[in-house]
């Protein structure tokens, strides 16, 4: 069992960067798949980034390559979203996500443990 608390949302203007935590509790953080995903007002779910129990393998949504990165610390039981280059189209609430798996995955039904979500909102 893994809770998840995320912070570090708020308002930014466009170009700007945020960078996302998630802290997360349950002595088998380490061995978790996590993820990050987002929605926006009006729309589905969407995947982000996700990364692997090592960080050794990373994905991201075409979307986000180039701008956004993933990584984690597994001593502080915390995985990050480094978001750079922001646009108006990443506002949305974004969820932290934790998988009881070795393999990488995007979508959000491989994906058992959810945090409650923090806001961006990026402002053109």
């Amino acid at each position: 069992q893994v809770q998840l608390v995320e912070s570090g949302g708020g308002l930014v203007q466009a170009g700007g960067s945020l960078r996302l935590s998630c802290a997360a509790s349950g002595r088998t953080f380490s061995t978790y798949v996590m993820g990050w995903f987002r929605q926006a007002p009006g729309k589905e779910r969407e995947f982000v980034a996700a990364i692997t129990w090592s960080g050794g393998s990373t994905t991201y949504a075409d979307s986000v390559k180039g701008r956004f990165t993933i990584s984690r610390d597994n001593a502080k039981n915390t995985v990050y979203l480094q978001m750079n280059s922001l646009k108006p189209e990443d506002t949305a609430v974004y969820y932290c996500a934790a998988r009881d798996s070795y393999y990488i995955s995007r979508y959000s039904n491989g994906f058992a443990f959810w945090g409650q979500g923090t806001q961006v909102t990026v402002s053109s």
